[in-house]
């Protein structure tokens, strides 16, 4: 659906509320750093140390794992945060509760001694964070109007986007130390949530009373009939494909720069840092002005297109260019269409919502669509762990595989009527 103006009464001519945008942006700038550094860096780095022989597949099966959790959780802790009714508001307990378990999680990670106690305090940090995600994700449908949500969605995808250049960077400096790496991504986001709550208090609004809580009808609700809703569906379908081909370089572009360029695992970490400075620059710079274009050309489609064909372009660089040189080259295209996609791509999905009679179930529709982004999680380091044990560690297959995946989710958007 296209949603009217927020709960509150929100208009679209009323000044922006410049403290909320910055707030939001910070509050997704570090999350993005914590999953970049930790999935891209530490974890891969904390892995190959502990079982050097499998680290591709040991890897993959970690993530699986984990991924299987954030993906339940997700839509789940949106739908209670709809149901939420506490005097701080809705969403506000799910972001300081989700924040402090998750953070405090965080800095237990280095300290496992195995794979069975590293991958529990990563699920139980992974569940925790995905619990408090979709509740600030639904602030920008909460609190803006349709008109707004374009820009308000290039900050948030700018600072998202360098937030995940910051991680990869943050992390090749420090995995060298990895409790010290841990430890301030853990603190940091449990600061970033609770300064984020206390500076932006939830406004207080008159909500319908919650209808009975009936477990049947609670699960059935999860379900959106494509036929019925037809553009949340292809959504839905072109996050998924784009991210399946996102997800399975960038898990795997440490050993990618070890295996495939031909760099020591330090050379690696280090070229990691300095690729990531490069795709920062684009990516801050094509998540702004995406942004901004798609609010003043109230078009969200044909930037998320263009989006989708420079990630292909990117991922073919190495392909092409098996070099520092094609590695380069990938950096900067990369954050130019990444940078555009996920700014624009938020605004996109608040459209395309299913009207619920009745009900605000914004929480739990979005929570869904960011399981667009889990899944791939799960089944993109799995496959492409299995592709390169097949074929022998061929990453080229790898690369044109993940472009056909990431030209796939571009073509996907298109279909949507609802949404210029």
């Amino acid at each position: 659906m296209t949603m009217s103006s927020p709960p509150t009464g929100t208009p679209a001519s009323a000044p922006r509320n410049w403290r909320l945008i910055v707030s939001l942006g910070v509050v997704f700038f570090v999350l993005l750093t914590l999953y970049a550094a930790v999935l891209g860096v530490l974890l891969p780095n904390q892995i190959q140390s502990i079982d050097p022989a499998s680290k591709t597949k040991t890897l993959g099966i970690v993530f699986a794992i984990t991924s299987v959790f954030s993906t339940i959780s997700t839509p789940f802790a949106g739908a209670f945060s709809d149901r939420t009714r506490s005097r701080f508001g809705r969403r506000t307990p799910w972001i300081v509760i989700g924040g402090i378990i998750g953070g405090g999680t965080i800095v237990l990670v280095p300290h496992g001694a195995n794979l069975a106690v590293v991958t529990t305090l990563w699920v139980v940090a992974v569940i925790s964070l995905n619990s408090m995600q979709p509740a600030i994700t639904t602030i920008v449908a909460d609190r803006f109007s349709v008109e707004e949500r374009g820009f308000v969605s290039g900050v948030v995808g700018a600072a998202m986007t360098a937030g995940v250049s910051a991680g990869t960077i943050y992390g090749g400096l420090l995995a060298h130390d990895l409790t010290l790496a841990y430890g301030a991504l853990g603190g940091g986001i449990v600061v970033t949530c609770l300064g984020f709550v206390l500076l932006n208090p939830e406004p207080r609004e008159a909500l319908p009373p919650l209808p009975p809580f009936r477990a049947g009808a609670f699960l059935r609700s999860f379900w959106i009939n494509p036929r019925e809703h037809p553009d949340f569906a292809w959504a839905f379908l072109g996050r998924f494909t784009i991210y399946m081909g996102y997800q399975a370089i960038v898990t795997y572009l440490l050993y990618i720069l070890q295996d495939h360029i031909g760099l020591s695992q330090a050379d690696a970490n280090s070229k990691i840092a300095q690729l990531s400075s490069v795709t920062f620059v684009a990516l801050v710079f094509s998540g702004l002005a995406s942004g901004w274009l798609s609010d003043r050309l109230q078009r969200r489609k044909p930037l998320v297109f263009v989006a989708g064909i420079v990630m292909a372009l990117a991922v073919a660089a190495p392909l092409v260019q098996p070099t520092a040189t094609g590695m380069l080259v990938y950096a900067v295209l990369i954050g130019l269409g990444y940078g555009a996609f996920m700014s624009v791509d938020l605004a996109l999905m608040t459209q395309v919502l299913p009207a619920s009679e009745g009900s605000d179930d914004t929480g739990k529709d979005l929570g869904i669509l960011t399981t667009a982004v889990n899944v791939p999680q799960i089944l993109s380091p799995v496959l492409a762990a299995m592709l390169l044990s097949a074929s022998g560690n061929d990453y080229p297959l790898l690369f044109m595989v993940a472009g056909m995946f990431v030209l796939a989710g571009a073509g996907l958007v298109l279909p949507i009527r609802s949404v210029r």
